[in-house]
């Protein structure tokens, strides 16, 4: 397939991958069976996002919600990931992928949590790609833990309390050193959040879709890009502001 010519690509492109589950039922499946169909998705997706120049690339692979599901489907879902991890991390070296982990550690299985760090470690010196899953992860959590991680510097004496800032909040987060994200993508046709990036998504455009995650491949993300190609992001300006601060780029291109 011929890569379209894009009017503009985001730099960062966060997934909600939703609805593996629907995807099994409507085949009479076991859910499982849907979540392994959705691993192809992330391999395909992931392949299309290095080739097109996306820099960052985040998954929201595992809630903190999650863990009220079915033992059997939890289970299933980490031997899904540690297989994952270990068939993908070849790839991942070759394309010179970056892994990151965004989330908690504490909870996640000491093998997957093992495979997990082994690949982050091998990969961490690339940057054509920085794909960041979001595993044993909640916005909410994850701002209350910047919030004592800073009272913590507080209580040493490293800064202040009337130091905080937004931008040096953003330094406590685990999408540290990262954007934030352009474009959020939420297969499945649900309009929510779902305690996703709840911080790095204040500017977000928002892209929702029926298609289920597992059938959610290279055609449906070029279309979520080209839709967002058609979006002007205004970041709280006008119209008008932001022609007139484009005007001199224009004017250089000519």
């Amino acid at each position: 397939m011929r890569d379209p010519a894009f009017s503009q690509l985001p730099r960062h492109v966060a997934i909600i991958m939703d609805g593996n589950g629907r995807w099994a039922k409507q085949r009479m499946h076991r859910r499982i069976l849907g979540h392994e169909e959705g691993a192809n998705s992330v391999r395909e997706i992931v392949r299309c996002s290095r080739r097109l120049g996306i820099s960052h690339l985040t998954l929201y692979s595992f809630s903190k919600e999650n863990w009220q599901r079915p033992d059997a489907e939890v289970s299933g879902l980490w031997r899904l990931l540690k297989r994952f991890l270990r068939s993908e991390l070849q790839e991942l070296m070759d394309k010179e992928i970056r892994l990151c982990h965004w989330g908690d550690a504490e909870g996640i299985p000491d093998e997957v949590l093992a495979d997990l760090e082994h690949a982050t470690r091998l990969t961490a010196k690339f940057d054509k790609l920085v794909l960041s899953l979001a595993l044993n992860y909640g916005g909410r959590q994850e701002i209350v833990r910047a919030a004592r991680l800073f009272s913590q510097d507080v209580l040493r004496g490293k800064y202040r309390p009337e130091a905080l800032t937004p931008e040096l909040l953003s330094t406590y987060l685990f999408s540290s050193g990262s954007p934030d994200p352009d474009l959020i993508i939420r297969t499945g046709g649900d309009q929510r959040l779902s305690n996703f990036l709840l911080w790095q998504l204040a500017y977000a455009e928002i892209y929702v879709t029926p298609t289920l995650w597992p059938d959610f491949r290279e055609p449906e993300l070029l279309l979520a890009l080209e839709d967002y190609g058609r979006r002007e992001r205004r970041f709280g300006k006008t119209s008008e502001q932001v022609v007139a601060e484009l005007a001199p780029a224009l004017d250089s291109n000519r």
